[in-house]
C-alpha cells in the first residue's frame, strides 16, 4: 500500500508541476515552480521537481529554454514559437509573429548536414522596462 501511495503522490506532484507550467506564461525556473508548489505539497523536494521537469521535457509535454542566464526556464506551450528576453528585467515573453521557418532552409544552403529546427531568442527592452525608463511615452 505504501508503494501505491508513493506512486499516487508522485503523479499528483507531476500533475501539479505540469499544470503550474501551462498556466504560468512567465517561463518559470525550477526554483520558481518549487517555491509555489510547496504551498500545496509541503513535503516536495527540489529534486522531485527537477526529476519531474526532466521527465515532462523528455515526454515532450513541456519545453526547456536555455538562453544564457544560469537557470533553465520551462514553457508549457510546445508549439513552435519564438521568445523575447528583456535585457533589463530578464523576463521572457512569447512573441506573436509570422512564421520564420524559412531560416532552416537558409541555414541549410551552406551546410552539408541536416537542419532539424531552430531556437531563436530576440533581445531588447520589454514594454514595462521601456515605460520605466521613459515614463512620458
Amino acid at each position: 500500500m505504501n508503494h501505491t501511495t508513493r506512486t499516487l503522490n508522485r503523479s499528483k506532484q507531476r500533475d501539479a508541476i505540469f499544470n503550474y507550467i501551462i498556466t504560468h506564461k512567465t517561463h518559470p525556473t525550477a526554483d520558481d515552480i518549487y517555491n509555489d508548489i510547496r504551498k500545496d505539497f509541503p513535503n516536495i523536494s527540489l529534486g522531485t521537481v527537477y526529476r519531474n521537469l526532466t521527465l515532462l521535457t523528455e515526454l515532450g509535454s513541456i519545453k526547456k529554454l536555455s538562453y544564457g542566464d544560469a537557470a533553465e526556464h520551462f514553457d508549457g506551450d510546445i508549439t513552435p514559437h519564438n521568445h523575447f528576453i528583456c535585457n533589463t528585467c530578464g523576463s521572457i515573453t512569447d512573441l506573436q509573429m509570422e512564421n520564420i521557418d524559412f531560416v532552416d532552409e537558409a541555414a541549410s544552403r551552406n551546410f552539408d548536414g541536416k537542419i532539424a529546427g531552430h531556437n531563436i531568442y530576440f533581445y531588447g527592452t520589454c514594454p514595462s522596462c521601456l515605460q520605466n525608463i521613459h515614463p512620458e511615452h
